[in-house]
């Protein structure tokens, strides 16, 4: 990512704006009990509802960890790393299973599709928070 650590950080703490610039996060809401919860929907002609719970929130480690559960349930996590002066390696980590009843149906015989669009959603948010970091 083109910023420093600290400031890849300040964006990813809050998913409730992710929607700005993400396109696939269609809506993120958080709640009072501090969840945030989100539509997400790449090219699957499929929408998610998915909520984050955070689990570890450590700027100093630059860790940010969730727990997830609706259509899916597990956990995420960002880790960021110094790569330079002015760079941030943002690694994403994730272990989902699926729980909505048509995912589950799907999750076998569709797996290489479900893959795909998993990975365009991500390579689509990669390039979107680097356009996003740029501009703040």
């Amino acid at each position: 990512m083109p910023a420093p650590p600290a400031a890849v950080y300040a964006v990813l703490e809050h998913p409730e704006h992710y929607p700005r610039w993400w396109p696939q996060v269609r809506a993120a809401r958080r709640a009072g009990d501090g969840t945030v919860t989100t539509r997400v929907r790449s090219a699957a002609p499929y929408t998610l509802t998915v909520t984050l719970a955070a689990r570890r929130r450590d700027p100093a480690a630059r860790v940010l960890e969730a727990a997830l559960t609706g259509d899916v349930e597990g956990w995420a996590r960002w880790t960021l790393t110094p790569d330079g002066p002015r760079r941030t390696l943002a690694v994403y980590e994730q272990d989902v299973h699926a729980r909505a009843p048509l995912l589950r149906r799907l999750a076998l015989p569709a797996r290489p599709l479900l893959r795909a669009n998993h990975a365009l959603m991500m390579r689509a948010g990669r390039r979107a928070l680097a356009e996003h970091l740029r501009a703040v």
